[in-house]
């Protein structure tokens, strides 16, 4: 079972391999391996059919080369024979003109052309014959009763007598040799050469092996002597008839695979990449393109973007009913926020009617601090309602600016010279943010107008490093640590700031310098559309 595991796991990493690749590498592979049985059988084949025409080559060289040499050893074997009796007649003190005489009587004998030879003595005297031929003599010091020798020209026998008082010598030059050995039936091109350990005589070269050519090589030894005849000749080549059948599956490789390319092309590639066109250029509520019509056409690619034209006809439909739906809940809403804001608007007016009916200073703050709360509440209706087309909550610079402006314009006595700096960048938040966020406006500083009517107010919001997120700061020198304010936060004050501070999810801070903090989320920047 252990075994098993990794066989499965290189198993399925080859699979997964394979789904990776393409439809049309898919195609090569599954027919290159479906193809492959039928190739093999064929090349086997091929390859049998020249293995028995090479052996039957092979066989008639050899039965060449053998004939060959027989020849060559008789015609050799024949004249050492009378060359090595001259020699020897010599020594035993015969005359020298008879048996001269004798001796090339019968090399004039000899295939083709009479034999060239010489009779010396040890001494180098020539006896009878050439005297080229005695001049090639080796020294009968090394030995044996026939050396021979090849030169770029020929053979040379040398044949010492009993005593090795006279030496004969015989001289083949090659064409004599190439005549002797030439078979007679043999039409086919060949090399013919005698070879003697290192030594090379090349006799016949009609042909000469290509490093790529397929060739046969016999050698043969010659019965009596020290040398070897080998024989080279071309393996036989192959018929147009047996390329073709090594060829075939080649072949029928390459036309399966251009067939079944060009069908799947045509039926499933093609249509699926017209299907892929219209399914990335799709947009939501547009209507699909159909399919464009084809001479052999898949229908069940068709019939599926048929299928995928309905469903974003259905998409459309679906997409219009949800955007109409939207624009009526958009002005319910709208409609909502302005109802809201108006009967907002008619609680304070009618707060501000009782404010001046009041028969007391005392009642008459009351109403008035009841009065910004309520028109706190009605800038927030009416800021989320300017920015309710875009959907990006409501805009924090332009909320408390209103509200600056509203509370110095309520301002009693001399609070009507207030002095508010606003530092607000241009962030929007949700109206759950924001109107805790205005109401604690409202309350810090109208915290400060009843310390210090106559101080200065700086309302600011900063950015934290998180872009989502930033804090508000009130601070004027009435808020810095008095009596006044200790008293003030102790009441009712200090109960509504914590408590709107908690519907902001985070601590409210008071900073030394007279500034009171709190920090809060931001709607986040819309991401703007991607460029085509």
């Amino acid at each position: 079972m252990a075994s098993a595991a990794p066989a499965r796991a290189v198993t399925a990493a080859v699979l997964d391999r394979f789904s990776r690749l393409s439809a049309g590498f898919r195609l090569i592979i599954l027919l290159s391996i479906a193809l492959l049985p039928l190739g093999l059988l064929a090349v086997l084949a091929s390859l049998q059919i020249s293995r028995s025409a090479d052996l039957e080559r092979r066989a008639t060289v050899r039965i060449a080369s053998s004939e060959g040499a027989r020849r060559l050893a008789s015609e050799l074997s024949v004249d050492s024979a009378a060359l090595r009796s001259a020699a020897n007649l010599l020594e035993r003190g015969g005359n020298e003109a008879s048996t001269c005489g004798r001796t090339l009587s019968v090399l004039a004998t000899s295939f083709n052309e009479p034999t060239r030879f010489a009779i010396v003595t040890r001494t180098g005297r020539l006896v009878c014959g050439s005297a080229a031929v005695a001049a090639r003599r080796a020294s009968p010091d090394l030995g044996g009763d026939m050396i021979a020798n090849l030169s770029s020209d020929g053979l040379t026998l040398t044949l010492p007598g009993d005593t090795r008082s006279f030496i004969a010598l015989a001289f083949y030059p090659k064409g004599q040799l190439a005549g002797i050995l030439q078979p007679a039936t043999f039409v086919a091109p060949y090399s013919l050469s005698i070879s003697k350990g290192e030594q090379t005589l090349s006799l016949i070269r009609d042909y000469r092996p290509g490093a790529l050519q397929r060739h046969e090589t016999v050698t043969t030894h010659i019965p009596g002597t020290p040398l070897s005849l080998m024989f080279d000749v071309r393996s036989v080549p192959f018929t147009p008839a047996e390329m073709l059948t090594m060829s075939l599956p080649l072949i029928m490789w390459l036309v399966a695979v251009l067939t079944a390319w060009l069908v799947v092309n045509r039926l499933v590639i093609g249509p699926l990449g017209q299907l892929r066109a219209n399914i990335a250029g799709y947009q939501p509520g547009d209507i699909a393109n159909p399919l464009r019509r084809m001479a052999v056409p898949a229908r069940e690619i068709e019939e599926l973007g048929e299928t995928f034209q309905t469903i974003s006809r259905t998409v459309a439909a679906h997409e219009d009913e949800l955007a109409r739906g939207l624009s009526r809940q958009t002005r319910l809403t709208r409609e909502v926020h302005h109802r809201v804001k108006n009967n907002l608007q008619v609680v304070s007016s009618l707060i501000n009617l009782h404010a001046r009916a009041a028969l007391s200073p005392e009642a008459g703050a009351a109403y008035a601090t009841i009065a910004r709360r309520v028109d706190a509440l009605a800038v927030v209706h009416r800021n989320h309602y300017a920015e309710l087309e875009e959907n990006r909550g409501v805009n924090l610079r332009s909320l408390i600016g209103e509200l600056s402006a509203n509370l110095r314009a309520t301002a009693p006595g001399e609070a009507n010279r207030l002095a508010i700096l606003i530092d607000v960048p241009a962030v929007y938040v949700g109206q759950d943010t924001a109107i805790p966020l205005a109401f604690l406006t409202t309350e810090l500083i109208e915290l400060a107008m009843t310390i210090d009517p106559s101080a200065s107010i700086r309302v600011s919001v900063v950015r934290q490093g998180d872009p989502d997120r930033a804090c508000l700061l009130v601070g004027s020198p009435a808020l810095q640590d008095s009596d006044a304010l200790r008293s003030l936060l102790a009441g009712r004050y200090g109960r509504v700031l914590e408590g709107l501070a908690r519907q902001l999810r985070n601590p409210f801070e008071r900073e030394p310098a007279g500034a009171f903090k709190v920090c809060f989320p931001l709607v986040p920047d819309p991401v703007p559309p991607a460029s085509e």
